[in-house]
């Protein structure tokens, strides 16, 4: 019998991470120059709908196919392989999370809140190539890599019935892995298919929009309320602590970035800020439902610190993974996962007095980092070879915008008489 609260629950928890998308597209459209705002911004909102209509026609079916839970699957993975009939109107299941309640809701209110996990995972991405991508190519390198790295992984990862989690015991509650490590490697494959951007060095790209990233930062944290405790799948306890976890573990990592940023440079920033809080939330995603609040809070501040130092790291490497998808989502990613190992309720080191738990992360993070990095990498190759993947030099130069879109971020002169705007 259907709950209409337990469904309410997941149906408003969906709404919550799909708004993530367009803060990300603000909080990355702000890092960028004032020339790339609308580039960097339409490659959210392409993500928004390319992977939403693949996600509908056979993302669910790969990632969800022959479970126990979600009997609309039919026996074939492939194109159109889910029972609309079946699955659409009224059917509920018995949905079992981690806290091995069971909640009553539709098939379909988990079919969209999984949809908006894939959604921000590709929107991610793109954030290292900014500057400097078609927007073109970006659509065929997102579908294609969405359906061949995505969906195989968050059947992985989120697949109930023949996951990580039931099967091997490894804990990502939320997507450390499937979202954040994910999207962290192939990032860093596209970055260094695509090169850097022109004059590439440290301080030499500026962020034109801070009020953008904070603002951007700030729609993000609030949509992660629903990324992390809307995968308790209902509102119990297990969502409240997951809620708790999402508050404190960002708050504390913003601190620990601006720690570091003061006793480096001298200056706390409002980047450091947004970027702490990004850093923070990440790595407290896989991890939300099975720390206390206090191991919460110190893997905010510890995540803070270590992304502060590893945004570093592309200039000493020499790739440029332009809005530090790196040094945020993988980097971030891997320690919250790993942290688990040692802090994780019961079965961390600390409880269990065993490595056990810390090895199983590890090899979580391990496997989908390499594979999601080896077929990035070639999916970026290919379509770089063929169609072409990089812009111009030119046009890289004089403004993605324009050259791309035909558009331009920021108009403050009327095209007919060149009278600033608000003047007449």
């Amino acid at each position: 019998m259907l709950d209409q609260g337990q469904t309410g629950f997941i149906l408003i928890m969906a709404a919550l991470v799909l708004f993530m998308t367009p803060g990300l597209a603000f909080f990355y459209g702000g890092l960028v120059k004032a020339k790339s705002v609308i580039s960097m911004m339409m490659m959210s909102f392409g993500a928004i709908a390319l992977v939403s209509v693949l996600w509908v026609l056979y993302g669910y079916a790969i990632s969800f196919a022959n479970t126990g839970d979600h009997t609309a699957i039919s026996g074939v993975v492939g194109f159109f392989s889910i029972d609309w009939n079946q699955i659409g109107l009224g059917q509920a299941f018995e949905q079992s999370q981690s806290t091995k309640l069971a909640a009553t809701y539709p098939d379909l209110a988990f079919v969209g809140f999984q949809a908006t996990f894939a959604i921000i995972t590709v929107a991610l991405i793109s954030g290292a190539i900014a500057d400097r991508a078609k927007f073109g190519a970006w659509m065929v390198f997102a579908g294609v890599w969405v359906t061949v790295v995505y969906f195989p992984v968050a059947s992985w990862v989120f697949n109930l019935t023949s996951g990580w989690a039931a099967t091997w015991g490894v804990i990502d509650f939320a997507g450390g892995t499937a979202v954040h490590i994910n999207a962290g490697a192939a990032g860093l494959a596209l970055a260094l298919v695509l090169g850097k951007r022109v004059g590439f060095a440290k301080g030499a790209h500026k962020p034109h929009n801070p009020p953008f990233v904070l603002l951007g930062a700030a729609i993000l944290w609030f949509g992660w309320f629903g990324f992390n405790a809307g995968s308790a799948g209902a509102a119990n306890s297990t969502a409240a602590l997951a809620w708790i976890n999402t508050l404190a573990a960002p708050a504390a990592a913003v601190l620990g970035w601006l720690l570091i940023e003061k006793l480096k440079d001298g200056k706390a920033t409002s980047i450091g800020a947004a970027s702490g809080a990004v850093a923070g939330l990440v790595a407290i995603t896989p991890a939300c439902a099975n720390l206390t609040p206090g191991w919460g809070i110190l893997l905010g501040f510890l995540a803070g610190i270590v992304c502060c130092f590893a945004i570093d790291w592309k200039y000493r490497l020499g790739f440029d993974d332009s809005l530090d998808v790196v040094g945020v989502h993988l980097v971030g990613g891997i320690f919250g996962t790993l942290y688990l190992g040692f802090f994780a309720n019961t079965t961390g080191l600390i409880y269990s007095g065993s490595f056990v738990q810390l090895g199983k992360q590890a090899a979580a993070a391990g496997a989908v980092g390499a594979y999601s990095f080896v077929l990035a990498f070639l999916i970026g190759w290919i379509i770089e070879k063929t169609m072409g993947f990089r812009i111009k030099t030119e046009d890289e130069v004089a403004g993605i915008d324009t050259a791309v879109h035909g558009e331009e971020g920021y108009v403050l002169y009327e095209e007919a008489d060149k009278t600033p705007v608000g003047v007449r």
